[in-house]
């Protein structure tokens, strides 16, 4: 009995955490073609929030392709539920892909998470942190096909406290071959 009711309250325990519509997977190397990207601070995280935003860097061709200003999209802490602020310019990045100067071209959306957490946690993270962005993107009339997902949880990681950490919780939008 007792044996069962530890089994029952696991799987319990791991059907409240969810799963995962997007597996993560570690993609190796840099931005594409060695393209620079552009990170904009967004604004800090409020006192009732547990730690300061991530930022949507977004590569500089994209943006520069798309007319869209410097700007991102946020995760909190232990989170990957993107901010209702942050849809404008995810709908900038949807309507540029499926209509604008990036028709057809295909997007890569690379999670990111701080060094907090043990690894395969941090790499599931980002892996919904880039399938939290994936989903805005389609619901604005984005192919699903033109976006792909992976994630590098904590493999980038650089900070050393809280404002550091905030650099490392990010989703990166890049130009897909």
């Amino acid at each position: 009995m007792k044996n069962l009711l530890i089994a029952s309250t696991m799987g319990l325990l791991a059907m409240a955490c969810g799963s995962d519509p997007h597996p993560p997977v570690a993609p190796s190397g840099g931005t594409q073609d060695g393209a620079k990207s552009t990170q904009v601070a967004g604004p800090k995280a409020s006192a009732e929030e547990d730690a300061a935003p991530t930022q949507l860097s977004i590569d500089d061709k994209i943006l520069k392709a798309c007319g869209i200003a410097a700007s991102d999209a946020h995760f909190d802490f232990n989170s990957a539920n993107v901010k209702q602020g942050d849809y404008p310019v995810l709908s900038k990045l949807a309507q540029c892909f499926a209509s604008g100067p990036l028709k057809g071209r295909k997007m890569l959306l690379v999670g990111h998470a701080d060094s907090r957490g043990d690894e395969e946690y941090n790499m599931t993270l980002g892996g919904r942190r880039a399938g939290g962005v994936k989903s805005v993107l389609v619901a604005r009339k984005l192919s699903g096909a033109q976006v792909s997902t992976s994630s590098r949880g904590e493999l980038d990681a650089t900070g050393s406290d809280e404002a550091s950490y905030a650099q490392d919780r990010r989703v990166d939008v890049r130009l897909a071959d």
